[in-house]
This record gives structure tokens, C-alpha cells and sequence, in this order.
């Protein structure tokens, strides 16, 4: 593709727009990560991160991928041949139950329509008919990055605390966490998996595990094999400042930055950013004709926004035309969605006039593809941001 004057549209549900005092943080000058000054950074973003997660208990950082803290949270709790209960709510949903088959655990694999968080209903039903209590955890997508719809954890604990059921909930925040109100301990959550690129606000590069007391200690019986993911060798090192293996430094400077930003702004006012944001993206998208993905009102993302298309329509030739036309980049389709939506990302380091700017360059895009749609619905969205 040709040169193109301005800023690129990174408009995928991440990685996301990095802010240029990330950027700067970032390219600071690598120092020994044996030294006093490491081990300061190490407790201050140890302590920093706490909030981000709603918990007091451990957070572990690991170089690594969002992907890579799913099996964190697998091989630090359980053992093969365990069953764990997974829920069918998207594409990231079905990849992290593939992994906990790879791993030898035993999947009961409740399915979804991708439409629908998952039902607490559906969990204490599997729950209670688990009298043997088999079931070792629950493994929950809070924000279904594939299709724009967000889990009622809080709801689904309720549920499982109803039967009584001993299982550890384990729940992916990678396109959540500081982008959706969340409260790891609040909610008893076990571990929680996080990731840097969304959110957070960094490039790909961190994992992370939020750990519950109950998780830590299911971590000393658990028998899945595990070297570089293991808890215990990072959790005794960070108590000196420090990690048992060479840290992602630079990563570091730039999380020490972005949670900074976060606190600046306080956690609050960043939700209701993204909840309005993600409001006016609907009203667009309504407003053009179209159909919001996520059919249930309590479970909008505040995150992005995934838009299903007219099955006359091609979503990849709309995407394709927008980024050659207007440089900008929209989630494609994953999984059985492809070709069928494309995904809005709103979150992260964002505004008003860059969603403005987002919400325009689609509508021109849809009207090239000749995609028949109403022309006010960048109108009412810019209505609604007016509004607050």
C-alpha cells in the first residue's frame, strides 16, 4: 500500500494505540535488573498494579503473551486429568478450552451461539449435577474480544457459591481489564489473566496473573508440568524486588508509565470513557441499519463493538476498503465470524475526536462498499457524545 499522509487508524480491538509517553518511557535506557534501582521499580509497579486488578493478593508479570498467562493459570492449579468447565462465548473462549485439552485436562465444554456471554444459570446447573464434585475450575472470557460481549462475573461467583461447589474460577480480562470495570477480589475470582496491549496500553509483550489465596494454595498440590510459568520462583523473587529469570525491563518502564496514566485519571472516569464511547458506537451502528452482535443489553462491551453485516455483504471487502481508502485498520472477523463482521475497537488511549474519526471513516467505507445504510447514524453518535 502506498504512503499515506497522517496518523494510521489502529482501530482493532488490540493491540491498541500506544500514547507517546509510553512510547518515550519504553526507550529509556535498559539498567541492571540485579540492581536497587530494578528492584524499586519492581515493588513500586508490584503495588501500582493491585488497583488495576481490584485485589491486594499477588500479581505476577510475566514476558510473555496473553496467551501465554491462560496456561499460567491452568498448569500453576491443576492436574491431568482434572476437569475444568468451559463455556462457549467466542473465538478466544474455544482456543483457551483447546489449550486446557492439549495440557490433559478433561474439557466440559458447555456451547454458545457467540451472541451470549455465559449464562450463571447454565454454570450452576453443570455445578450441581457435579455431586462428585470433579469439576476443579470454571474458565470464563470476562470480554469476548471475537465478538464484542461481556460475562456477568460477579453474577456467575453468585452462582457457583449457590451450589456450594468448591471449583476455582478462572477469567480472562485481556481486552477488559482497565477498560471495564472489574474487582478481582470483590467478585472472587481465583486468577485472573490479563495482558498488556489492550488496556493497559502497551505493546504485546506482558502477561499477567492476578492469584486469590485458594489458587495459591491449589498451586502447591497441582501437578501439571511447568517451568518458566511457574508462580512460586516469581512470587519469593518479587518479594526482594527482583525475577527469578530476565525481565521484559523496558516493558516495565512503560507499564510504570501507562498505570501512572490510569491513576491520573482515576479508575472510575476511565470506565464511564469507554462506556460512553462504546454507547455511541451502538447508536452509530444502529443508526446506520445495522445489527450490534451482542443481543443482550447487560452484556455490551465497553470495549469494542462488533457489527454484523447483511448476509449480502462481504465484512472483510468493507475493512479492506476502509484501510486502503482511509488507513485505517478494523478487527476482522474470527473464527465462524469471519467474513460476517468486523470489530470497532474503543479502548485504550482514546477520545472523543478519534472515535469521531473512527465512526466516519466506517460509514464512508460502508457507503463504497455498497453496503445500504442511513447516513445519520454518524449524526446520532456524534449526538450522543455531545450529550455528555
Amino acid at each position: 500500500m502506498t504512503s499515506q499522509p497522517g496518523r494510521h487508524f489502529l482501530q482493532i480491538p488490540g493491540p491498541t494505540n500506544v500514547p507517546d509517553q509510553v512510547l518515550r518511557a519504553i526507550s529509556a535506557p535498559t539498567i541492571d535488573h540485579r540492581g536497587p534501582d530494578f528492584a524499586s521499580l519492581t515493588t513500586e509497579l508490584l503495588t501500582s498494579l493491585k488497583p488495576v486488578f481490584g485485589t491486594s493478593g499477588p500479581v505476577v508479570v510475566f514476558p510473555g503473551s496473553g496467551t501465554g498467562a491462560w496456561e499460567a493459570a491452568l498448569v500453576n492449579t491443576l492436574s491431568t486429568g482434572d476437569r475444568v468447565l468451559h463455556v462457549e462465548t467466542g473465538h478466544f473462549a474455544t482456543l483457551w478450552q483447546r489449550m486446557a485439552a492439549g495440557l490433559g485436562l478433561y474439557v466440559d465444554f458447555v456451547p454458545g451461539d457467540w451472541r451470549h456471554g455465559v449464562s450463571p444459570e447454565a454454570v450452576a446447573e453443570r455445578l450441581t449435577a457435579d455431586s462428585a464434585r470433579t469439576i476443579k475450575a470454571v474458565c470464563v472470557v470476562h470480554n469476548e474480544t471475537s465478538t464484542g460481549v461481556t460475562s456477568r462475573v460477579s453474577e456467575i461467583r453468585q452462582a457457583m457459591d449457590a451450589t456450594g461447589h468448591p471449583a476455582l474460577l478462572l477469567v480472562d480480562t485481556i481486552s477488559s481489564l482497565g477498560s471495564i470495570d472489574y474487582r478481582h477480589d470483590e467478585w472472587g475470582v481465583d486468577v485472573t489473566v490479563a495482558g498488556s496491549q489492550k488496556g493497559l496500553m502497551l505493546p504485546p509483550g506482558l502477561g499477567f496473573n492476578a492469584v486469590s489465596e485458594k489458587a495459591l494454595a491449589a498451586s502447591r498440590t497441582a501437578r501439571l508440568r511447568k517451568s518458566y510459568w511457574d508462580w512460586q520462583p516469581i512470587i519469593e523473587a518479587n518479594r526482594r524486588g527482583f525475577f527469578p529469570y530476565t525481565p521484559a525491563t523496558n516493558l516495565l518502564y512503560g507499564l510504570a508509565e501507562a498505570l501512572r496514566m490510569l491513576e491520573a485519571e482515576g479508575l472510575p472516569a476511565v470506565f464511564a470513557r469507554h462506556d460512553r464511547h462504546a454507547a455511541a458506537t451502538r447508536t452509530a451502528v444502529r443508526g446506520w441499519g445495522l445489527e450490534v452482535l451482542c443481543v443482550d443489553d447487560r452484556e455490551h462491551s465497553s470495549s469494542l463493538t462488533a457489527v454484523l453485516m447483511p448476509d449480502d455483504q462481504d465484512a472483510d471487502k468493507v475493512r479492506e476498503i476502509i484501510l486502503e481508502r482511509f488507513d485505517m485498520s478494523l478487527g476482522a472477523g474470527l473464527g465462524k465470524l469471519a467474513g460476517r463482521v468486523f470489530r470497532i475497537g474503543h479502548l485504550g488511549h482514546f477520545n472523543d475526536l478519534t472515535l469521531a474519526g473512527t465512526l466516519a471513516g466506517v460509514q464512508m467505507g460502508l457507503q463504497l462498499a455498497g453496503v445500504r445504510i442511513d447516513p445519520n447514524g454518524l449524526t446520532a453518535a456524534l449526538d450522543v457524545l455531545r450529550s455528555e
